[in-house]
């Protein structure tokens, strides 16, 4: 077994996925690159090796069941158990459209990936984050998640009524709270990460914050101590409020 310490990052071959790798790798953390895109996948396991960076590509779609248990399985025959999964993959569908225009299949499909996808494989890495000393699991939220920001007119987060985006990072967040309590007590921390608006895909780019900035406070999360918190949303000036 590989005493390193290994962390799976799920569409870790781009944005803040990647960074957060880069930035765990260089702190001597062995990467499972979670890409559902193989070619992808391997460019940015190539990258990081450049850096001296130890990456193995690891072929994971959230949203289907066969790539996350063999992802589960890989990882449990080559280390036997796994130290940090990052909850990173996520899509936005649907634009501005009204919430009571939202087309439903663009909502279903949100959610299959945001929500659903993430909970699949939580539940499959479990059994072996439990197997480490000092599990962590990091879920990336949003502050557009975030029901006080979205109820104050006159908060930022508030001009994005994104109906699919940010019910489903809601969702994300009462999981997170749910997981942390089932865990109080074990070394399990688990922890909802709000990024803030950083320039990715997932928003043409338009962002302000870098990916070097977002990925900081996910890496944070990720190598908290063992008197840490745990069930709690942060970003990098502190905690969110729900």
């Amino acid at each position: 077994m590989n005493s390193e310490k290994t962390a799976l990052i799920t569409g870790a071959n781009k944005g803040i996925g990647y960074e957060a790798a880069r930035q765990l790798g260089s702190l001597g953390f062995t990467i499972l690159l979670g890409s559902r895109n193989e070619q992808s996948g391997r460019e940015a396991v190539a990258k990081l090796a450049n850096e001296g960076i130890e990456a193995r590509l690891t072929l994971l779609d959230v949203t289907n069941q066969a790539t996350i248990g063999s992802a589960a399985h890989q990882i449990k025959q080559e280390f036997g158990s796994l130290d940090v999964l990052i909850n990173n993959a996520g899509i936005s569908l649907g634009g501005a459209t009204p919430p009571s225009q939202f087309p439903l299949n663009d909502l279903r499909e949100t959610y299959e990936t945001n929500f659903f996808g993430l909970v699949a494989v939580t539940q499959a890495l479990l059994p072996l984050l439990q197997k480490s000393p000092s599990g962590r699991i990091v879920n990336l939220s949003s502050g557009l998640g975030s029901l006080t920001y979205n109820s104050d007119p006159e908060h930022e987060h508030a001009q994005f009524n994104l109906l699919a985006y940010n019910s489903s990072k809601a969702a994300v967040n009462m999981l997170t709270v749910t997981l942390a309590k089932e865990f109080k007590g074990s070394p399990l921390k688990i922890n909802a990460a709000d990024p803030g608006f950083t320039a990715t895909d997932l928003n043409g780019f338009t962002g302000p914050g870098s990916v070097q900035q977002a990925a900081a406070v996910v890496v944070h999360l990720a190598t908290l101590s063992d008197d840490g918190p745990t069930g709690g949303f942060f970003a990098a000036n502190g905690e969110v409020p729900w």
